[in-house]
């Protein structure tokens, strides 16, 4: 059921582990098969296109991914690109959880923005909190603050016991990304 008399909820995905943007993704096939509207907007993941957003596409939702060049959160720290890509991902961001045009709005890695400052927390939190009453928000990555937390109805965090990483194996295509 789309709209009225649909309750959202806002979920966040976080930790050091493995699949939180997996987690979303998931989340939003299965909203689509639902009949759900669903937008999906990722901060900070510029560089090569990760696979997951070809299916989605397909899948008809609405695919907004503003970085284009690598962060420079893994190497030297923020970088001017990064500032502007975040700032462009939480406009569209803003407007399409006001909007009520959608069910779903995946934030696929607006954590890791707000933790290294690219976005402040309050107008986050006035979002969720102004939303429409059948948007559901998801917000991925590592380093969720303790803010969201407490506003959200579902925190999972994920916790890695073992990676393959650590044993040398780099990211695969259609695995990792």
């Amino acid at each position: 059921m789309t709209g009225q008399g649909r309750v959202g909820r806002v979920q966040v995905y976080t930790g050091e582990g493995k699949g939180k943007t997996t987690a979303g993704v998931g989340l939003c096939v299965r909203a689509v098969g639902a009949g759900l509207r669903v937008f999906f907007v990722q901060f900070v993941k510029g560089g090569r296109r990760s696979s997951e957003l070809d299916v989605l596409e397909r899948a008809g939702i609405e695919v907004v991914r503003p970085a284009r060049a690598w962060t420079g959160l893994l190497g030297p720290g923020p970088t001017d690109e990064d500032y502007r890509s975040v700032a462009e991902a939480w406009e569209v961001s803003e407007a399409a959880i006001a909007s009520g045009e959608y069910d779903v709005v995946m934030l696929d890695e607006i954590n890791v923005a707000l933790a290294h400052e690219l976005l402040q927390l309050p107008p986050v939190l006035k979002a969720l909190q102004s939303r429409p009453l059948h948007v559901e928000v998801v917000l991925t990555g590592r380093g969720a603050p303790e803010g969201l937390a407490e506003v959200a109805d579902l925190v999972t965090e994920m916790v890695p016991r073992k990676h393959y990483y650590d044993a040398g194996v780099n990211a695969r295509l259609g695995i990792e990304f």
